[in-house]
């Protein structure tokens, strides 16, 4: 991913702290980050925050993003929500490379409660910079949308 692309990232009470711990570490590396919430480890609804980063993805404002709960669960299930939303949960870079190369996902969302910090950013690093390998799995990413 570009660096001059601006990267949101959103969570709730429950990813607050790896939120913190991402941005940082995003802005380190040259990163332009729009937060969109929470801001606190005050509890909140996960909706609240991961919704306007996914419409924002699906409207196509930015090509990837970064969402985060607790279990990663609710965040996931929030932002697929939108037709042209391809969210995965990740609990390892393994699956970090694979959401990317194989679905073509255009967000990562990470169990802020279960992954070590240092694993979740190892995860980050993968996702943004692997590409979508197509081929045969082009057919499958296209029938992700379609409904029956």
């Amino acid at each position: 991913m570009n660096k001059k692309t601006v990267l949101p990232i959103a969570s709730d009470h429950g990813g607050f702290e790896m939120k913190a711990f991402i941005i940082d570490k995003l802005q380190k590396e040259g990163y332009t980050v729009k937060d969109y919430g929470t801001f606190s480890e005050e509890s909140v609804d996960y909706p609240d925050f991961i919704h306007p980063l996914a419409k924002a993805i699906n409207d196509g404002v930015y090509p990837l993003g970064i969402i985060m709960c607790g279990s990663g669960n609710g965040a996931q299930m929030t932002a697929n929500k939108y037709a042209g939303v391809r969210a995965g949960l990740c609990w390892s870079v393994e699956q970090a490379e694979l959401i990317r190369l194989h679905n073509n996902a255009n967000i990562i969302s990470i169990p802020g409660r279960f992954v070590p910090f240092s694993m979740a950013w190892d995860m980050v690093k993968i996702f943004l910079n692997t590409d979508f390998e197509g081929g045969r799995h082009e057919k499958r990413v296209e029938k992700i949308s379609q409904t029956l």
